[in-house]
């Protein structure tokens, strides 16, 4: 499914049109705004649904495999290169930021791509909060070392899901105010998406009952 979505990005001069740059966010934890999660040890991993390195908070939430394909603008997957992905709970709460889980680091984690490129991580459908539609943010690096490091990374976008899974999952138990702040914003009205968003939309398979997979084409200008 990963190596389709990004084959959905390449023309057929056999290049890959750029992910759109975007705002970090005020809540990256990424040492630019206060908290640093990217220096704690333990942040390289998979499954981001648990707090680590002594905080010991789980996010609740339809279960959700993201699944990223970092490539350059040729379309060549870039081995070793690192994602950072992040989002808000179920409460459309931030760790480490927001209040009741400013001592959390859930939902935040960091994995280095294979030969495919492909980055995996297990983690909870997102909330909705008032004024942003439901988004993961992400930053990729050159490696992990370089994440740690607080190097500058080579992009920063955020991944939008489609309205129709959106829909679905906000019908589920424990979504009900992310049903209700969805029915106030659109895609067309969002502060980041509104000037376009085909190329940051994930493709989706699964459902509220099983959980869902999300997959995006992550090309950059490396």
């Amino acid at each position: 499914a990963a190596s389709s979505a990004a084959a959905t990005s390449a023309a057929a001069d056999g290049t890959c049109a750029v992910l759109p740059e975007e705002t970090a966010g005020p809540y990256p934890g990424d040492g630019s705004n206060g908290p640093d999660v990217l220096a704690q040890s333990g942040v390289v991993r998979q499954d981001i649904r648990s707090s680590f390195a002594g905080a010991t908070g789980v996010a609740d939430g339809i279960p959700l495999a993201l699944s990223f394909t970092i490539t350059d603008a040729a379309c060549a997957p870039l081995e070793g290169a690192a994602l950072y992905a992040w989002h808000c709970d179920r409460d459309g709460r931030y760790s480490m930021y927001s209040d009741g889980v400013t001592e959390e680091n859930y939902l935040r984690g960091v994995q280095e791509a294979g030969a495919d490129g492909v980055v995996t991580f297990s983690t909870i459908f997102p909330g909705c909060y008032a004024g942003r539609w439901p988004h993961v943010h992400f930053e990729v690096y050159e490696s992990a070392t370089a994440a740690a490091e607080g190097a500058e990374p080579i992009a920063t976008s955020q991944l939008a899901f489609p309205a129709d899974s959106c829909a679905e999952a906000y019908a589920s138990a424990g979504y009900e105010t992310s049903a209700q702040n969805l029915a106030g914003v659109s895609l067309a009205s969002d502060m980041v998406f509104a000037d376009g968003a085909e190329l940051q939309t994930a493709a989706m398979a699964g459902s509220a009952a099983d959980g869902y997979t999300a997959t995006l084409a992550v090309p950059v200008q490396a």
